[in-house]
């Protein structure tokens, strides 16, 4: 009676003992899911850079325009403008952005554009107001070894014979720079080529079978060996690297066993296997338009500005009794900012303050199908004597 009194309570001791045990496990497993770190969230931060569509670690562009005229039937390029200095730093920050207009290049009118499938404008209609056409453009581009466009050909819409062609007017090119490091080394190396005779392999090597080891021995045996045809003279000596792994010339029997086998792999898929199929769960999404080089017009700006600074009247031109209107021809980046400015028209004394005033303007951000985009327009400032 009193031993099973014992046992019952060692039983019990037991399994209030493994419960618990178990409990703290569990509790361990719990704890330990519940302090595993959770995976850094990764955001993809837009660089200017790639605001910009350009591809790779791009330090500096630089663009280039030149007209084409056709004389004696031949196509002739005139001489190259810079129309445009950008560069970026190593994160691709635009640190440098100079924009040189050219006179009569901007048309005023409603732009609608077209993009390829790389993003670039591919076709430009230009509409008046009232939405009848007045022109018409295609873009065809060549790219360099990273995937950056260097080269565009812009043609115009033309009638001829009643039928409608388009006429090459102008080439705009781009010097790029990139910044150094270990990818653009590989892509700016050339690929080496393969080895024209490749080294023959263990698999490609026939293997003797165990039932032609005795006939292989035979007919080795028979074998006379001959003298060489030339022999050497004796005061020359020639080194003979002889393989540790191959057998000698002449193979017995004993030797082709001591060889040992050799296991060959067949390197060749299985032609009966299923060929691998990829299937996208949905197609990819289209590539975002890239900026327009040439800036989209904006007609008269002086309304739509956020900060448009007064200019100075210079007081030499307050005693010469100078007044008029003065036209600033500006381009606004992307941000709203001012790049460049240049008088079109007004009396010369009046002409340098009104530049530089609207170098300081400011407007916001100009947005074409959703990308933003640079705007070319005119300011109007009005001197008046009180």
């Amino acid at each position: 009676m009193f031993r099973g009194i014992v046992s019952f309570s060692l039983l019990l001791i037991a399994l209030v003992f493994s419960a618990s045990s178990m409990s703290v496990l569990a509790q361990s497993n719990l704890t330990a899911k519940a302090t595993v770190p959770a995976p850094p969230a990764t955001s993809l931060v837009e660089s200017d850079r790639t605001r910009d569509g350009l591809v790779g670690p791009v330090r500096r562009v630089r663009t280039e325009i030149a007209k084409l005229s056709s004389e004696t039937g031949k196509r002739l390029e005139g001489k190259r403008t810079v129309l445009e200095i950008v560069a970026y730093d190593i994160k691709g920050a635009k640190v440098e952005n100079q924009y040189f207009p050219i006179a009569g290049a901007n048309v005023t009118g409603k732009e609608v554009y077209k993009y390829d499938d790389k993003g670039n404008i591919s076709e430009m209609t230009l509409t008046n107001e009232e939405g009848s056409l007045l022109s018409k453009e295609v873009y065809k581009y060549e790219f360099d070894f990273v995937g950056n466009w260097n080269k565009m050909s812009t043609s115009v819409a033309v009638i001829e014979a009643g039928k409608m062609s388009f006429e090459p007017t102008e080439v705009t090119y781009r010097a790029i720079m990139y910044y150094f490091d270990e990818k653009m080394l590989r892509m700016a190396q050339p690929a080496s080529s393969p080895a024209s005779q490749p080294a023959q392999t263990v698999a490609s090597m026939p293997v003797p079978s165990s039932n032609n080891v005795a006939n292989l021995s035979a007919e080795l045996k028979n074998v006379a060996v001959k003298p060489a045809v030339n022999p050497l003279p004796d005061n020359s000596s020639i080194a003979v690297q002889k393989s540790a792994g191959l057998p000698g010339s002449v193979m017995t029997s004993d030797k082709l066993n001591n060889v040992g086998a050799v296991e060959v792999g067949n390197a060749r898929p299985n032609s009966n296997a299923p060929a691998l199929v990829v299937k996208l769960d949905a197609e990819p999404p289209p590539p975002a338009p890239r900026p327009m080089l040439k800036p989209v017009s904006g007609g008269v700006l002086n309304g739509i500005a956020l900060n448009l600074p007064s200019p100075r009247y210079p007081e030499n031109a307050k005693r010469l009794r100078v007044s008029g209107l003065v036209t600033v021809e500006v381009v606004i980046d992307e941000t709203g900012k001012v790049i460049s400015a240049q008088a079109i028209g007004g009396p010369e004394a009046l002409r340098d303050v009104a530049v530089q005033a609207a170098l300081h303007a400011r407007f916001s951000p100009t947005k074409l199908s959703g990308q933003p985009v640079k705007v070319a327009g005119l300011i109007h400032y009005k001197f008046a004597l009180q």
